[in-house]
């Protein structure tokens, strides 16, 4: 029996962004109850909390936005081909308020554990403030990205200055003028902030672990021209994103970097770095770059070669390019304007620490092995606990009590990447084993949420009340997805895909490499057959 002092509805979502959103919207298409907690003071999710300096998405505004309502796409107005978190954030809240989806979002609501009671067939979902939610759907619409890593460094509370994170910035911004700044980590935070706070700050000093490559945005306004062209005819491009490798709008070479003449190569590369612009097209420069050894080397040669003509020192450009040991986009390649071109401001320092580790932080700045620096101001872009760690930060229990968390304690394992086995009713929205973070998050994400409507959807219609991934069916994805990644280099890159970025944490390759057009015929083909490796009952 569900109990009475619980908030009782149909589906429970827990996360309040892009996922979150449509999944609540959908919902409420089906009829169904609903409730979306959200930790935050504000809905948008990775857009509200990441609002460190030059916060951008990698992504494409036309292609990272929502397909579900033509209305949407024709009155939204995107001003740039990259947009700024801040106008992510307002068009996410044009989402709700334009939905009317507010009345069922709930705010300043941290979930912190889950139990499945299967005599009930529902959840029962307990909030940090003791709050109980009782529902038959369990939605984890968590994010990728959404547990900062923490700052972990000997003395920080010593410091006598400010510090940040670049995934807790303070609202009202931070005036870095005539302040000597140290910027620990150049992921795709870093490479974004630095070009901003150089140009502000009396002195920045950057303290690079590993060198990331970096590609440029191109970046530049859209014109009413390009919005009319696109808006009278973005049926199809979304339907050419549907069948794009990345879910997105881009012009993909189909040829091999190993069949094409020298000049051929250089010019194509040439063209994705100066005109196309942006990682995801940068990595369709040839078809084979994530597969090929050698093809990769010429794209990372290539990529090595723009950082020395780009950076005055050569002793700054020779710490800025990446080692053999990283294949070119086997990490998140970081998508910049100006990132190289800040190295060679006089007011700008770069730090191996790699070569010279970080010992401790001090009342007045940061100590390496080899030398102190006086710093005023701290900013942490370490990164993110990604794909898992909001999942586990949930304390989720099972059918007969299993443990997520003890589950998953090899790596994560899924079912699609949108169900686990023994956790009924629960779903996981572009969740590891999914394309995920390796396509336009967008586009996954609605096509997660579909593909869930259609399944909840048709089993009440059938008095299904229970649907749980059969676990052999999930022994043989998280095979599959394996096998997917081992036919590529990702595997190889020490990247926070495989949780190396995580002390502790297991080594998996845990996105879904073989495209968003793949995954979505095999998801399609499970529910033509009746939903194929799912027990309903």
């Amino acid at each position: 029996m569900s109990n009475p002092t619980s908030t009782n509805v149909d589906m429970l979502i827990v996360g309040g962004g892009f996922a979150g959103l449509y999944q609540l919207y959908s919902a409420r298409k089906l009829g169904l109850t609903a409730r979306l907690l959200e930790a935050g003071d504000g809905i948008g999710g990775t857009w509200f909390w990441n609002r460190y300096p030059g916060a951008r998405c990698d992504v494409e505004s036309l292609d990272y936005s929502y397909s579900f309502s033509e209305a949407l796409q024709q009155e939204w107005d995107w001003t740039e081909r990259y947009a700024t978190q801040g106008e992510i954030l307002r068009y996410i809240n044009h989402v709700a308020d334009r939905f009317e989806l507010r009345p069922d979002i709930q705010l300043h609501t941290r979930v912190s554990a889950a139990t499945y009671d299967d005599d009930a067939r529902r959840w029962t979902t307990v909030a940090q403030s003791g709050e109980r939610f009782d529902s038959q759907y369990l939605i984890l619409a968590t994010g990728c990205l959404s547990i900062p890593q923490a700052p972990k460094f000997a003395g920080l509370d010593t410091f006598k200055g400010n510090w940040y994170h670049s995934a807790n910035w303070p609202t009202e911004g931070v005036d870095f003028s005539g302040k000597k700044v140290g910027l620990i980590g150049t992921g795709s935070s870093g490479v974004q902030m630095t070009p901003l706070i150089a140009a502000q700050a009396e002195h920045l000093t950057v303290f690079q672990r590993t060198a990331n490559y970096s590609v440029p945005a191109q970046n530049e306004p859209l014109d009413t021209v390009t919005l009319d062209t696109v808006k009278a005819n973005y049926a199809h491009r979304r339907a050419l994103g549907r069948e794009a490798m990345t879910g997105q709008f881009l012009n993909a070479n189909d040829k091999s970097a190993l069949e094409v003449t020298d000049a051929e190569r250089l010019a194509e590369f040439e063209f994705r770095w100066r005109g196309a612009g942006g990682g995801f097209r940068m990595l369709r420069a040839f078809s084979d770059l994530l597969r090929n050894p050698q093809a990769n080397r010429f794209a990372a040669e290539f990529a090595r070669s723009k950082i020395r003509q780009i950076v005055h020192d050569p002793a700054v450009a020779e710490l800025l390019s990446p080692k053999d040991d990283l294949p070119f986009g086997t990490k998140r390649l970081c998508v910049d304007t100006d990132y190289y071109e800040t190295f060679n401001r006089d007011n700008v320092a770069l730090v191996d620490v790699k070569a010279d580790p970080i010992v401790e932080i001090t009342p007045n700045g940061l100590r390496t092995t080899a030398q102190t620096y006086q710093l005023d101001a701290l900013v942490f872009a370490t990164g993110f606990d990604a794909m898992t760690g909001a999942l586990l930060a949930i304390d989720i229990h099972g059918v007969e009590g299993e443990s997520l968390r003890e589950k998953w304690s090899g790596g994560p394992r899924t079912y699609l990447g949108v169900s686990i086995a023994g956790f009924p009713n629960l779903f996981v929205i572009a969740g590891p084993g999914s394309p995920s973070v390796l396509s336009n998050m967008v586009h996954s994400i609605e096509t997660h949420v579909d593909w869930i409507s259609n399944l909840i959807r048709q089993t009440r219609a059938d008095g299904i009340t229970r649907i749980d991934a059969q676990q052999p069916a999930e022994d043989r994805w998280v095979g599959h997805v394996n096998e997917a990644a081992d036919k590529t280099l990702y595997p190889i890159g020490n990247s926070w895909y495989v949780g190396a970025n995580m002390p502790g944490k297991p080594r998996v390759f845990m996105p879904y490499v073989a495209g968003v057009p793949a995954y979505r015929r095999i998801i399609e083909d499970v529910a033509a057959k009746g939903y194929e490796g799912f027990s309903l009952s």
